[in-house]
């Protein structure tokens, strides 16, 4: 379908051009839009705010309707996920600056004003990672940008570890988190957006990536804050979490990285796959978490196989020497000195 905004349209909070619009997307999150809206009327930079509901059946569109006209509504006949439901909207996103907030996140009042001042001096930054912090465990970092793994696995940096001075610098990262992302929305669109069948997960991994390829820098912000409740929305462990997690990363590998890397990578995940599968047969324990499941393993496996040929067709927009060129930078790095305010791309 070709979605539409309802109650207010794009107009939204603050003045009548607002330079940054908020997109939230939600399904079955009744229990959380409301306080992540809270958060987003409290904001001193002028904004809109989309909200993307994906088919809820637990009465999210009615609320908002009824209790929320200032936002712009956009149903969707069916749940296409995160990577879908930003998808959807962001041809309509005419504002200069796209924020990505999650539904049960809630941001401190300066962050819109934060991130957007630091794109605004960094002209050759392309998109900024908010300082989130965990709302369930008081002083520890949920994501402080994204890193590289060595294996080409995405990792939320700093996860876990205790807020402090080391988290209070500007750096630059691999990626920044859609979690709480602000991006130029024209470097965006020029990349090709946010892919739609990634549905969740690595979504924001795969456009910081695409974006570097394009020459941009992906930038840490640590006056950008914001408080998550971490897997509110989702659940880690699930067969869910682990196909989309397993299968998107070999998409995101297929579609940024040197073919040499990608294949080292697809074969180490066959035969991790097979080793378990071995293990089962003889017995052995393996443990329950849904990613050392075969059976979810292979349907990944077999769902990026499939994709693969029409997604990668990205690749043609990069030359394998940049490919490399990221890679060799950013693996294994989790962050670099930010390039001087006023360095363009």
């Amino acid at each position: 379908m070709a979605p539409g905004p309802s109650g207010a349209g794009w107009s939204g909070a603050g003045s009548p051009s607002p330079d940054v619009t908020v997109v939230v997307i939600t399904w079955q999150g009744r229990h959380l839009i409301e306080a992540c809206l809270a958060s987003l009327r409290t904001q001193t930079a002028a904004h809109r705010v989309v909200v993307v509901d994906n088919a809820s059946t637990d009465g999210t569109a009615e609320l908002l309707r009824d209790r929320h006209p200032e936002v712009a509504l956009v149903e969707l006949a069916t749940n296409t996920g995160f990577a879908g439901g930003v998808a959807a909207v962001l041809g309509q996103v005419e504002t200069r600056y796209l924020a990505l907030l999650n539904n049960d996140a809630e941001a401190d009042p300066t962050w819109l004003r934060e991130a957007t001042a630091y794109l605004g001096a960094h002209p050759g930054v392309a998109a900024v990672s908010s300082r989130m912090l965990l709302t369930d465990v008081a002083g520890t970092i949920n994501n402080a940008g994204v890193l590289l793994l060595p294996t080409g696995y995405g990792a939320d940096r700093g996860l876990g570890e205790p807020d402090g001075e080391i988290f209070d610098e500007p750096v630059e990262v691999f990626a920044a988190s859609g979690g709480a992302g602000v991006y130029r929305t024209l470097a965006v669109k020029a990349v090709g957006g946010i892919e739609p069948r990634y549905f969740m997960y690595y979504e924001d991994t795969d456009l910081s990536w695409r974006l570097r390829l394009a020459g941009w820098t992906i930038a840490y912000c640590p006056t950008a804050v914001v408080h998550h409740r971490h897997a509110a929305s989702s659940e880690p462990g699930s067969p869910s979490f682990a196909f989309h997690t397993e299968r998107n990363r070999l998409l995101t590998l297929a579609r940024c990285a040197p073919p040499g890397f990608t294949l080292a990578q697809t074969c180490r995940f066959v035969l991790t796959t097979a080793s378990l599968i071995m293990t089962r047969l003889l017995g052995r324990p393996v443990p329950d978490d849904a990613v050392f499941s075969p059976p979810v393993r292979l349907r990944a496996l077999a769902s990026a196989l499939r994709l693969a040929p029409e997604l990668m067709r990205v690749r043609l927009t990069s030359t394998r020497a940049r490919r490399a060129s990221v890679l060799r930078e950013w693996r294994g790095v989790p962050q670099r000195p930010i390039p001087p305010a006023g360095t363009s791309a």
